[in-house]
């Protein structure tokens, strides 16, 4: 596969992955815990929606990132770190409270095997460019 080939690969996937945040972010935002349906509480309401505004930029960040995708590695890697770290908040929460709904686990499984994957590939194509990784 040509350097360019797959640098649009890249491009394409992180595009498409990106949706999950952008979407579920929107979607949070919108529509706040209501939109989970079971029990209602204002204040969990305003900070499921602050969150959500979060998941929301991370995507469109992530999206960011797309033209010049190869040297965007300082950027990517935080991001990554972001999602990380938000995984481990998830899993913890499964390990204290039990298991959650499939499309949570879902989401933990982008937080912690995707996104990491996405960053090792975007740091080959980077490598490949010759663009430095910081």
């Amino acid at each position: 596969m040509t350097f360019e080939t797959e640098r649009r690969a890249l491009q394409r996937v992180v595009a498409v992955a990106g949706l999950v945040p952008v979407l579920g972010g929107l979607y949070g935002v919108l529509f706040g815990q209501a939109g989970l349906g079971g029990a209602y509480d204002v204040s969990t309401d305003s900070h499921f929606r602050y969150l959500s505004g979060l998941l929301l930029g991370i995507g469109l960040l992530f999206w960011s990132t797309i033209p010049g995708i190869e040297t965007k590695t300082s950027l990517f890697r935080f991001l990554t770190m972001v999602v990380v770290l938000g995984g481990l908040a998830r899993l913890m929460g499964l390990w204290l409270t039990g298991v959650p709904s499939l499309t949570m686990l879902a989401a933990l499984g982008m937080e912690l095997v995707v996104t990491p994957l996405l960053c090792l590939w975007q740091i080959r194509v980077a490598n490949r460019a010759g663009a430095p990784v910081l």
